[in-house]
This record gives C-alpha cells, sequence and structure tokens, in this order.
C-alpha cells in the first residue's frame, strides 16, 4: 500500500477535488430549481444530499492543503489529521441529512394527500443528477484508497448517485402508475443509503482519534515478526495507531542479546526492525527502544 502524504499525492488529491467540486457545483442549482418545479421530495432529498456533497469536497479540499503543510516544532506530525477532522464534519452533515429527509418522508407518508408531483421533470433532473455523480465518481475514485479524507468525499458522491437512481426509479413509477407516495418512499430509501455510510465514515474517525490499533493490523503478528529477528529476546509496551489512514505510527521496547548494544550491531538491529515493519506492516514510523533483560525488571508492564 502507498502513501498519501508526498506533496504529489496532495496535489493531486487537491486537482481531483477541484474537478469534482466544479461537477457537483454546477449541477446543485439545477438540481434544486428540479426540485421546487418537480413538487419532489426525493429530489429535493438528492439535491440536499448533494449540497453536503460540494460542502464536504470544500472542507477536503482545505483540508488537502492544510494536511500537505510540513511538521514543525509544535505539530511534530504534520498536520495530517487535519483529513480526519474533515472526514468527522462529513460524517456529521451525512447523519443530518439522513434524519431530515426521513422526518419529511414519513410525514409525507402518513398525512393524505400531500403536494402534486411532476414525474417528467422529475426524471430528466435525476437523469442529468446521475451523470453529473458519476463523473464527480470517477474523478474521486483515485484517491479513495489512501486517504480518509478522500474517502470520505467519494462516499458522499457515490451514495448521492444511489440516490439519483432511487429518484429515477420513482419518477418511472409516478409516470407510469400516478403513484405519487413513490417520491416518499424514494427520499427515505436515499436516507436508508445515507446512514450506514455515514456510520462507517464516523467509525473510522474514530478509531483513528482514540489512538486504536488500525483495523488492518494486527499487532500479534507484528510482535511475532519481531521476535524472529536474530538478537531479540521479548518485546513489551507495543504501540500502534494512525496519524490518518495510511499513515501508521508503532513504538515498542524491545529486549536483546547483550552483545547486540555493543558494536555496531544496534544500530543495524533497528535498521532491519524499522525495514521489516515498512515492508511487512506499511509503518513509515517507527520506534524502538532497545534495552538488557536486566532493565526490564524496572518498568510497569502495563501495556501490551
Amino acid at each position: 500500500m502507498g502513501h498519501d502524504h508526498s506533496h504529489a499525492d496532495h496535489s493531486t488529491n487537491r486537482t481531483r477535488l477541484l474537478v469534482a467540486i466544479g461537477i457537483i457545483g454546477a449541477f446543485l442549482l439545477v438540481e434544486v430549481v428540479g426540485a421546487l418545479l418537480s413538487g419532489s421530495l426525493s429530489l429535493l432529498a438528492d439535491a440536499g444530499h448533494m449540497f453536503s456533497d460540494l460542502t464536504g469536497l470544500i472542507i477536503a479540499l482545505v483540508a488537502t492543503v492544510i494536511a500537505a503543510r510540513p511538521a514543525n516544532d509544535r505539530q511534530t506530525y504534520g498536520y495530517q489529521r487535519a483529513e480526519v477532522f474533515a472526514a468527522l464534519f462529513n460524517g456529521v452533515v451525512l447523519t443530518v441529512v439522513a434524519v431530515g429527509v426521513s422526518i419529511e418522508g414519513i410525514r409525507r407518508l402518513i398525512e393524505p394527500g400531500g403536494p402534486e408531483v411532476q414525474g417528467g421533470t422529475m426524471l430528466l433532473v435525476a437523469v442529468l443528477g446521475l451523470a453529473a455523480n458519476i463523473a464527480a465518481m470517477f474523478v474521486l475514485r483515485g484517491g479513495a484508497k489512501d486517504s480518509i479524507n478522500m474517502r470520505g468525499a467519494y462516499l458522499e458522491v457515490f451514495g448521492d448517485m444511489l440516490g439519483s437512481v432511487a429518484v429515477i426509479i420513482a419518477a418511472v413509477v409516478i409516470m407510469t402508475t400516478g403513484f405519487e407516495k413513490a417520491d416518499a418512499i424514494a427520499s427515505l430509501a436515499i436516507a436508508v443509503m445515507i446512514a450506514p455510510r455515514a456510520f462507517s465514515l464516523l467509525r473510522d474517525v474514530v478509531r483513528v482519534l482514540s489512538q486504536a490499533v488500525p483495523a488492518d493490523t494486527n499487532v500479534a503478528e507484528i510482535r511475532a515478526h519481531i521476535l524472529r529477528t536474530p538478537g531479540v529476546v521479548d518485546v513489551h509496551d507495543v504501540h500502534v495507531w494512525a496519524i490518518t489512514t495510511g499513515s501508521h505510527v508503532f513504538s515498542a521496547h524491545v529486549v536483546v542479546e547483550p552483545e547486540v548494544l555493543s558494536g555496531d550491531a544496534g544500530g543495524c538491529l533497528l535498521d532491519e526492525l524499522s525495514e521489516c515493519l515498512e515492508e511487512h506492516f506499511d509503518v513509515a514510523h517507527s520506534t524502538f527502544q532497545l534495552e538488557p533483560a536486566t532493565h526490564a525488571a524496572h518498568e510497569d508492564h502495563s501495556h501490551a
């Protein structure tokens, strides 16, 4: 897995975000006007989701600029975690949209009558919205694997694409059967699609901010690799966390044989351990404290 924090990668992500912002921003007004003209709640819900996409993309763009700033004496890991806070904002926006759409959709389903829905206008705008979302997804796809920030932006646009499909289905039902409550049902379907993605994004943010072990990292396996290294007797106080997605940090106390602490053997062991973690576990920042067996007895082993 590659890292997403080089200058080139951040520059590429900014370009992706700028293009996606242009696509989503240009179409948002069309969808709002279409929703008002057609009387469609699902189209308005999709417009609300698209607005959250636009807001999220702008926040993500700002985050990539901040995250690219170099480390200093006050921010020793740099500003990479700005991406995580942007993803947190995106998750909250998605949750608010899901709740608001659900409340209005249920109200329209229970209340008799309701506004007349123009299926033809609704269908036309939804098809155009689908095309805009597919284009934006194609632009963002390349950065979604390695960056939690880009992933949040990609997921928002992906959900909006599914929302457009739901609106298209509802419009076809209204045009062919006259069943206008299909619009409210579609709006609830959009809310159901948004909620799990918001939960997933917020869960990943909490994992990073709580400094939990990254989901794709096995501490026992890392410990086993270290213990198989010649000269290593034991390992304790193992910690693995992430600054942001794709930027893992590791620290441990490594008990070694006495001869390792003399001459150049210690430096060679540190190089070997660092290379092992970077190659097998995608850990770019690793810190090892080498110590003799007698030193371990003086420590409080309260950690893994």
